[in-house]
C-alpha cells in the first residue's frame, strides 16, 4: 500500500535530520582525495516513504545514519539507479542469470547476524582490498553496519548447497530497493555474484512492480564502483538532477 507523500516540515523539507558528524576524512573512494560526508541521523517519527525520499537526493544509508557527498573539489561520486521497467538484458547477463539459477540455491528473507555472515563479510573486503583498517569486523559491528536501521531491510543470499557463498544487504523502500553492501566468497567468482545479486533485485523489483534499483555511488576511477556502468540505461545524480546514460555509450540521452 503506498503512503500518501509527507507534507513539508518548516524547513522545507518532509523529514528532520541532525547531523552527528562533519569532519574531513581521507576519502574512501579515491587515493590523495580529502571527502567530505556528513552523517546525519533521521528525527522520529519516520514513515515507509523515507527511505524513497533519501535515496532520490543521493543519501545512502549506514546503519541507523544516512550521508551524501558535499566534497568541495570532487564530484566523481555518483548515486546511480535503474528504472526497472527501462532496464536491457544482454546475453552476458542472460548467462550470468542463467548460470546461477542452475547451480545455485538462493533466498529473500530478513537479515541474521551469524558466525559464517561475519566470516564471509571479513574476508570479502580483505581479499578485495576493501579492508583500510587492521581490525576485523564482529558480530556487533557487522549489526550496526547494515542491519540496525530506520527502515525495512532483507537479505538476499545464495549457497552451494549448505555452503553460504554471497550476501547482498538490500534496502525496501515503497517504490524501490538499494543495494547496501554485496558480499561474495573469492572462490565462487566464476559465477559473477556481484553481477548474479544485482539481477535478482532487478528481478523482484520487477516482479513486485517497483519503479527503481539503486546501485549506490559510481566512481569512474574506483575499479570497485565503476562496474555499474554495466547496467543500463541507468540514471545518475549530477548537480541535483538525474540524468540518463546509456549503457553501450556512457553517455548523456535526450
Amino acid at each position: 500500500m503506498r503512503h500518501p507523500p509527507k507534507q513539508p516540515t518548516a524547513t522545507g523539507t518532509p523529514y528532520r535530520m541532525v547531523v552527528v558528524q562533519d569532519m574531513p576524512q581521507t576519502c574512501p573512494y579515491l587515493p590523495d582525495q580529502i571527502a567530505r560526508m556528513p552523517l546525519q541521523l533521521p528525527v522520529v517519527p519516520i514513515d515507509p516513504g523515507f527511505t524513497d525520499w533519501t535515496l532520490d537526493r543521493g543519501y545512502r544509508r549506514s546503519g541507523d545514519f544516512v550521508y551524501r557527498t558535499r566534497c568541495a573539489e570532487c564530484q566523481e561520486c555518483q548515486p546511480t539507479r535503474i528504472r526497472v521497467d527501462d532496464f536491457r538484458w544482454t546475453r552476458s547477463f542472460r548467462r550470468v542469470f542463467k548460470r546461477g539459477q542452475r547451480d545455485l540455491i538462493q533466498h529473500w528473507d530478513r537479515p541474521v547476524v551469524t558466525e559464517d555472515r561475519v566470516n564471509l563479510f571479513n574476508r570479502h573486503r580483505t581479499v578485495r582490498g576493501l579492508d583500510h583498517t587492521d581490525e576485523a569486523v564482529d558480530s556487533h559491528a557487522y549489526h550496526a553496519f547494515l542491519i540496525s536501521s530506520f527502515g525495512q531491510v532483507d537479505e538476499w543470499s545464495v549457497w552451494d548447497g549448505d555452503r553460504l557463498i554471497g550476501i547482498s544487504i538490500v534496502d525496501v523502500g515503497q517504490d524501490c530497493l538499494s543495494a547496501v553492501y554485496t558480499m561474495f566468497d573469492p572462490d565462487y567468482s566464476r559465477y559473477s555474484l556481484g553481477t548474479y545479486a544485482i539481477l535478482q533485485q532487478i528481478v523482484r523489483a520487477q516482479r513486485e512492480k517497483l519503479s527503481f534499483v539503486y546501485l549506490g555511488m559510481y566512481v569512474k576511477d574506483n575499479p570497485h564502483l565503476n562496474y555499474k556502468a554495466r547496467f543500463g540505461p541507468q540514471e545518475r545524480l549530477r548537480d541535483g538532477a538525474w540524468s540518463t546514460f546509456d549503457r553501450e555509450t556512457l553517455t548523456d540521452q535526450p
